[in-house]
């Protein structure tokens, strides 16, 4: 069946000039060239060839907005007889199968990007750093990036192994990303130094600080967050100082230095950047104590161990899980006995709270009641006044009357209601919530 439809399809077609443009101007070409065997672009062909004049996509879309349109007219000349031949399909030619291994590794190889999506543009961030001196990590002025910290001149190379420990992660169905805000986490301190030291001498004064994200960078094994921190190390080396500025013992300044040189030179020892690498892993969520670290060494590349770090991660979700689990049941207990405790402390300062209030109360009012005491001096001092003032003539009767209305005028009230009006009761003072 199929041998026959194609030595149909394949047999040669006949048509005039006239008959092929009325087919087409009847309808577009992408209409008419199927039904004659053959492509758009092979009919618009033919029709060039023999001067056959056909309207273009402008004129179509005329006619489907209801607009005049003119064909275009076909030009005289010999009215030759148009050939076409249809175009025979080719058979679709079947590839071996390869083995399925090599082929799954091809697509896999394939499909993993360059660089991993949390590093897209970020070397420029890391670039533009603070001032620096010889010697320290980069400071740059973002503060949410990937928790990398490099020196300049292995900026490069911490973004590779970056990118590698992260693709490797992300390959085992682990999302890696900066943590937001509201997730509560927070990055632990990491030691940049190779070798565990009691003092610490990083920093032109042995006391710089170095760069480090606001939010930790973090990925989760299924409920447990992990946060990663890849450092640049510090070793420690002897720097000599020359011309005003410090420089390493062994570089090629001090080494080429003439004695007369360095007759007013001193040395001292300090932190620097080493160009090998650590990863750490630690867990990012409060009060769970956990981390564990790689470092590469002369003798073994720190990309080397990327297969192994992501399988120790993946072992230590347990681990990490049960930390995790105590530390919400001791954050429940703690959270319980502070309640407790401030139920308490609101209890006692309940109770102080109203024996002061008590205590003032009664003061006032003694106080309120020794004042109508004297005021009440002064009214009987008054009244016995005016009585006698009733047995005095002349002149001094009228001096007097002056001076007892002006004493009157100033004197207080001796009603006891207005002072007892002015007195602020205990419960008025304070309110009792235990009571």
């Amino acid at each position: 069946m199929r041998s026959v439809a194609i030595e149909k399809v394949s047999s040669l077609m006949q048509l005039t000039r006239l008959e092929l443009y009325q087919r087409v101007c009847d309808r577009p070409l992408s209409k008419v060239a199927p039904e004659l065997g053959i492509s758009g672009t092979a009919l618009a062909a033919i029709c060039k060839r023999y001067q056959i004049s056909y309207p273009g996509s402008g004129y179509w879309t005329r006619l489907s907005l209801g607009l005049p349109a003119e064909l275009p007219r076909l030009p005289e000349t010999s009215d030759d007889v148009v050939e076409i031949i249809p175009s025979a399909p080719k058979p679709r030619q079947i590839r071996k199968p390869r083995d399925g291994s090599a082929r799954k590794t091809r697509r896999a190889k394939n499909l993993r990007p360059a660089r991993h999506p949390l590093l897209l543009g970020v070397e420029e961030h890391f670039r533009k750093t603070r001032a620096l001196n010889d010697g320290e990590f980069l400071r740059p002025s973002k503060r949410i990036l990937p928790d990398l910290i490099s020196s300049e001149s292995g900026l490069l190379r911490a973004l590779s192994l970056a990118n590698d420990l992260y693709l490797a992660l992300d390959e085992e169905g682990f999302r890696i990303h900066i943590a937001q805000a509201s997730e509560g986490f927070h990055r632990i301190r990491v030691r940049e130094q190779e070798v565990d030291r009691k003092d610490r001498k990083y920093g032109r004064y042995h006391s710089g600080s170095i760069w480090a994200p606001d939010r930790p960078t973090v990925f989760n094994i299924g409920t447990v967050p992990i946060g990663l921190a890849l450092t640049e190390m510090t070793e420690r080396v002897t720097m000599r100082y020359l011309n005003g500025d410090y420089h390493r013992e062994d570089s090629m300044l001090i080494r080429s230095a003439k004695p007369w040189q360095l007759t007013h030179s001193w040395t001292t020892e300090r932190d620097v950047p080493c160009g090998r690498f650590r990863v750490t892993a630690y867990s990012p969520k409060e009060g769970v104590d956990w981390s564990t670290s790689w470092q590469e060494t002369n003798q073994n590349a720190l990309g080397n161990l990327i297969p192994k770090i992501v399988d120790a991660l993946k072992a230590a979700k347990d681990a990490v899980q049960c930390l995790m689990d105590a530390e919400d049941v001791a954050k429940a207990r703690r959270k319980k006995e502070h309640e407790e405790w401030w139920e308490q402390y609101q209890q006692q300062e309940d109770a102080r709270k109203t024996a002061q209030a008590l205590a003032d109360s009664r003061q006032q009012l003694a106080e309120i009641m020794e004042r109508w005491g004297r005021a009440m001096t002064v009214e009987r001092f008054v009244t016995d006044a005016e009585e006698r003032l009733k047995c005095t003539d002349g002149e001094r009767r009228q001096r007097l009357e002056e001076r007892l209305r002006l004493a009157r005028e100033m004197m207080e009230r001796v009603d006891p209601l207005d002072f007892l009006e002015s007195w602020v009761t205990p419960g008025e003072r304070h309110r009792s919530r235990f009571a």
